[in-house]
């Protein structure tokens, strides 16, 4: 047990930060795009949505809710007045953690502060960095991924991955959860098709933390489930939500409009109506347990007009993200969000071009739980190496973002006067003090020609698929008591 918390420990100072920087006041890059004028204009429109269009809801345990709370309910159509919206965002709590398997250590701080990155789920393909291959996933395949999401420092939580082919159909979500709970310690965003698959893996989740009771206290998963835009609740995503209410368990609720699919052709239109989607989630989970944890969010996508294929590399994309955070910030709720992906099929300079577009947003927009890294062909591969790529690129974002301090012992005016014309500064105790503060890669490579020559001369793909394959090989995370392993199999295959 001793072992295990320290192991916990050495994974939570790993994803706080990529560079251990002192606890001093530091002057960081700034990115806003809406004014408080704007936030208002597309919070009232998303209200008008709400109160004058509806949404359909396909619950009736839900309708009853929302009729009790005073909304307009007229067969499945309900339409939510603004002071319903108001006192369901009221309601909600403005922060919440997650926590590591096993344990009471917070594994994330959803406090409108720290960010957090993490994996995507369910790709139908793997991009296998030993042999190149792309196939089907197997569930070997989900494990291994896992392992190296718990090996790699900026990976904070953690999402399925892929789909494995060689396990039942109608249970796949419960395998997916079972091999990510034996694989890592780090928390867990689930995606499930329905309130079965969400009780047997409450149930698994409730197993490594000792009961329901403390699980809802001490949370180590949260759910990702969506409207079906537009402006409609299915009743399998409503039976979830309410479920996830009812024992405090964290949900986002978070809508994928389409533009010029499913959601209107401007950007503006498209997220009011994802927002609208997403409040009126909100306020059926806030009826359900007033106060329980919710994750603000949306998926604004758009169709490409000459493919018809929905893009992640996009700038409209990132636009509709930074709307997202700052939407998130008027709501004071945590806020999800994405990284890490890319319509390229492959990792080359498409796809480092998006990872690094999509982190620079992330950090400075202030989307506090981030998921989709490994993202290929726009979510239908994942790939090890694009994940291993990504952590770089997160981490030299993440020390970017964290500014520079502008104090005297920064300024070192004294230092400089001490060295004068033609001195030099590396011996200096200034220098030994804080030349670990500088950002060092990993993968990215700094010698000159001669020195990268010697070294065998590979490029940013060779060394990142050699890095993958060894922490693939070579990471070894803390296994599960043998006790807790036997009762989330017992669960995995008698649960209904």
């Amino acid at each position: 047990m001793k072992h295990r918390r320290n192991r916990v420990k050495k994974h939570r100072s790993q994803a706080e930060t990529a560079v251990s920087l002192p606890n001093i006041p530091r002057i960081q890059p700034q990115m806003t795009m809406l004014s408080r004028e704007d936030r208002l204009r597309l919070h009232r429109a998303s209200c008008e949505i709400l109160r004058r269009t509806g949404v359909d809801v396909f619950s009736e345990e839900a309708l009853e809710l929302l009729r009790q709370g005073g909304a307009a309910v007229s067969g499945e159509r309900v339409k939510i007045s603004p002071s319903l919206v108001e006192w369901a965002l009221a309601s909600a709590p403005s922060s919440f953690n997650l926590y590591y398997r096993g344990s009471e250590e917070t594994a994330v701080k959803l406090d409108g502060q720290h960010i957090y990155f993490g994996p995507g789920s369910d790709t139908f393909r793997y991009l296998d960095p030993r042999t190149g291959e792309r196939r089907n996933f197997t569930l070997a395949d989900v494990a291994a991924t896992i392992r190296l999401c718990d090996a790699l420092p900026e990976i904070g939580f953690l999402m399925s991955v892929g789909v494995p082919r060689d396990v039942p159909t109608e249970r796949y979500f419960r395998y997916q959860y079972a091999t990510l709970l034996k694989n890592s310690v780090k928390p867990i965003v689930v995606v499930c098709n329905d309130l079965a698959d969400m009780e047997a893996i409450a149930a698994m989740a409730a197993a490594t933390m000792g009961g329901m009771d403390k699980l809802s206290q001490c949370p180590n998963i949260l759910l990702y489930s969506e409207p079906s835009t537009p402006l409609q609740h299915s009743l399998e995503a409503v039976e979830k939500l309410l479920f996830c209410a009812e024992h405090a368990i964290p949900v986002t609720h978070s809508p994928a409009p389409m533009i010029g699919g499913t959601a209107p052709s401007t950007i503006a239109g498209a997220v009011a109506l994802g927002n609208a989607e997403m409040l009126s989630g909100l306020v059926m989970h806030q009826l359900k347990n007033p106060g329980a944890p919710f994750l603000y969010g949306h998926g604004v996508h758009h169709l490409d007009m000459k493919t018809m294929i929905s893009v992640y590399g996009a700038p409209e994309f990132q636009l509709a993200r930074v709307m997202a955070g700052e939407m998130g910030q008027f709501y004071s709720l945590p806020v999800w969000g994405y990284t890490g992906h890319s319509d390229s099929k492959v990792v080359d300079g498409q796809a480092a071009a998006d990872a690094q577009f999509s982190a620079l947003v992330a950090l400075m927009s202030k989307t506090h739980l981030n998921h989709d890294v490994g993202y290929l062909e726009a979510g239908l591969t994942n790939s090890p190496e694009m994940m291993v790529l990504t952590n770089e690129i997160i981490s030299m974002t993440r020390r970017f973002v964290q500014g520079v301090r502008l104090d005297d012992e920064a300024l070192a005016l004294d230092v400089i006067d001490e060295v004068g014309p033609g001195g030099e500064f590396l011996s200096h105790d200034h220098t030994m003090a804080h030349w670990r503060e500088l950002w060092r890669p990993q993968i990215f490579d700094r010698q000159r020609l001669d020195a990268w020559e010697d070294a065998g001369s590979k490029d940013v793909n060779g060394r990142l698929r050699d890095a993958t394959i060894a922490l693939m090989d070579e990471h070894q995370p803390d296994s599960l008591p043998a006790s807790v392993a036997e009762e989330i199999d017992y669960i995995l295959e008698h649960a209904a």
